[in-house]
């Protein structure tokens, strides 16, 4: 006999969200937001790509680009936790906007250095402007998301 599945502090209770294709979708947890959704994949890529920058990378440049793209994701997730209050939420959102905007900065580093190419830091750039885009629109409706929690 299995162990039944772990529940949420807030199990059952959906947030509507705009999908890309501008209708209406519940979000029961983090992981069902567009926004967490590309800034995971996003993060995914980064930590494929950073697996061939050269060793005496690891402590510097590749450890920093991993954690800023994840902190993206851990940042959405912690906030999301706290929509109960709107301002925690809302600096969650920035923190978040904060991180994307490091790795944007060490993605530059990593194509002036040569380790990707700059079709692929073309991409990844603009993924992330597309994540500000999307968390800056969740900043501007932060009451649809911590109204009634």
């Amino acid at each position: 006999m299995g162990r039944p599945p772990l529940r949420g502090w807030d199990e059952g209770r959906e947030e509507q969200v705009q999908g890309k294709d501008d209708k209406v979708k519940l979000a029961k947890r983090v992981q069902d937001l567009e926004v967490y959704k590309l800034s995971l994949e996003t993060a995914m890529k980064i930590f494929e790509i950073t697996k061939s920058f050269p060793l005496e990378e690891k402590y510097s440049l590749t450890d920093q680009i991993r954690r800023s793209s994840r902190s993206v994701c851990t940042n959405l997730a912690e906030g999301w936790r706290k929509r109960k209050y709107k301002a925690v939420f809302v600096n969650k959102l920035l923190d978040a906007a904060q991180e994307a905007a490091e790795t944007q900065t060490w993605l530059e580093f990593a194509e002036r250095c040569g380790y990707i190419s700059g079709e692929t830091f073309d991409g990844l750039y603009e993924k992330y402007e597309h994540i500000f885009a999307m968390l800056n629109n969740m900043e501007k409706k932060a009451e649809a998301f911590c109204g009634s929690v």
